[in-house]
């Protein structure tokens, strides 16, 4: 029997995973500056948006997804998923007239904010939860539709008088989940689920607008992403899966979306498919102080770059949405030790607890390929730091000792090559440090002789950077 509500303990799994989702959903919802002005907020929404297909036809995007995984459910299990996406709002905005009716403007000020027209996203979910054994064979169809609405709140100003008011509409949608499961060959039990959203809406274009993305975005499902639970049973990684599973893994077609491990590490009984690729277990960064919306945000940058801006930009982003307001105020109010967090993370590292290094010095350790000794320790760990000196480690090419101070020929383009190797093509360069990179290679730092500026280079630490086999040898000058 196919029912729409979550158990208490699924719903708990699921708002683990919803702080990863809730980036995913609003990911370039807004961007910086945050005013609904600035050029790059006029073209609005690039992940995961499902269009009419009436609209579909016409472009570039598409009105589904389809996600395919592999799972291993238990006797009995039943599989909860929950679609969530934005349902786009129009909302325009009014100013009292002398007679007390209302006509729409550009703009509204205020005192705090400057109201304008904007599109708004509604957070919407569909929640389906049905016993494994239904999805097998054909599967099943969960139709979903929201009914269109019109909102209208009142404007006040500072003194509590009404000077206006803004209207929202939501035009009304419709689409559709498909879920099917289908056993897979292989030494053990498992199942390779599907699942298809689909927008449905009958929408189509009007005439002579033809191909119109403002006009249709009303009608999509905007950054559509699924999350899917096992009560009992695990899913398999599509990145990491086991040996016997590889095979299987390959064939699924995961098409607009890529489903990963979600939820604690750990465990593998929930799943969030995904417009934007992530890696299994994705987690918010810890230092983070709050959403910033923007794609690919750099808190750092994004809070100081935001609490710039001038007071009037502040009060145009203010009235842009409330999650824009949301970001002024949060990037207004945020303490020193909090933007100090943001600076840089160093992680995966060995736990220090204090004490001396034991490390042995790189001497000991064993040569690489070009006969640079390599410490005990991984060259990340902090403690192996003491086994690098680029001022006086070597790097044996063509049977040659290189290390600072000596000469060699430039031989760039065995790997790259940009407007700067035609210049530097048999070049002679002196070695300035041996340096080592976080797989493991060498390069060599080089200033070219004859150049006016090395020495401001080498003030600087501003180098040119060869591999070993992209140099020759040349006599040292004595």
């Amino acid at each position: 029997m196919t029912v729409t509500a979550f158990a208490p303990e699924t719903e708990a799994r699921f708002d683990l995973a919803r702080q990863v989702a809730d980036a995913v959903l609003f990911e370039g919802y807004v961007l910086y500056p945050y005013r609904a002005s600035a050029a790059k907020n006029r073209l609005r929404w690039q992940f995961g948006v499902l269009v009419p297909p009436a609209w579909g036809a016409e472009c570039e995007e598409h009105d589904f997804q389809h996600t395919e995984c592999l799972m291993e459910p238990k006797a009995g299990a039943t599989l909860s998923v929950e679609l969530r996406f934005l349902h786009a709002r129009r909302r325009t905005v009014e100013r009292v007239r002398p007679d007390g009716d209302f006509e729409t403007v550009r703009e509204l000020q205020l005192d705090d904010r400057v109201l304008v027209p904007w599109d708004e996203g509604a957070e919407e979910r569909v929640e389906v939860v049905a016993a494994v054994d239904e999805l097998l064979g054909d599967g099943i169809t969960v139709p979903f539709g929201r009914p269109a609405r019109e909102d209208v709140a009142p404007v006040l100003d500072a003194a509590g008088r009404t000077v206006g008011r803004t209207v929202r509409r939501s035009e009304e949608i419709s689409g559709a989940v498909r879920l099917s499961a289908r056993e897979i060959d292989g030494p053990y039990r498992a199942l390779r689920l599907t699942a298809v959203v689909e927008n449905t809406t009958p929408w189509t274009p009007p005439e002579g607008h033809g191909a119109d993305r403002d006009a249709a975005l009303p009608y999509a499902l905007v950054a559509s992403h699924l999350l899917m639970a096992l009560s009992a049973g695990s899913f398999l990684s599509m990145t990491d899966p086991p040996e016997w599973a590889k095979g299987a893994v390959a064939t699924c077609r995961n098409l607009h979306t890529w489903p990963v491990l979600a939820g604690e590490p750990g465990r593998a009984d929930l799943v969030l498919s995904s417009p934007i690729i992530l890696e299994d277990h994705p987690a918010i960064a810890p230092e983070s102080p709050g959403a910033l919306y923007d794609s690919l945000e750099i808190d750092e940058i994004l809070a100081l770059r935001t609490a710039a801006l001038t007071d009037q930009e502040k009060r145009e982003a203010r009235g842009t949405d409330e999650r824009a307001a949301a970001v002024i105020d949060l990037a207004d109010s945020m303490p020193a030790e909090v933007l100090e967090r943001l600076h840089g993370a160093v992680r995966s590292l060995r736990e220090v607890t204090g004490g001396a290094s034991t490390a042995e010095p790189a001497a000991e350790g064993f040569p690489d390929e070009h006969g640079v000794p390599r410490p005990d320790t991984p060259w990340w760990d902090p403690a192996s730091e003491a086994g690098f000196d680029p001022a006086q480690d070597r790097v044996v090419v063509d049977g040659r000792s290189l290390g600072a101070g000596s000469r060699v020929l430039l031989r760039p383009g065995l790997r790259r090559s940009d407007a700067q190797d035609l210049f530097l093509q048999g070049r002679s360069a002196k070695v300035e440090a041996v340096l080592h990179d976080v797989d493991g290679g060498v390069h060599l730092a080089v200033t070219v002789e004859g150049d006016p500026g090395a020495d401001i280079r080498r003030e600087q630490g501003r180098f040119l950077y060869f591999q070993p086999d992209e140099v020759t040898p040349l006599e040292d000058e004595a």
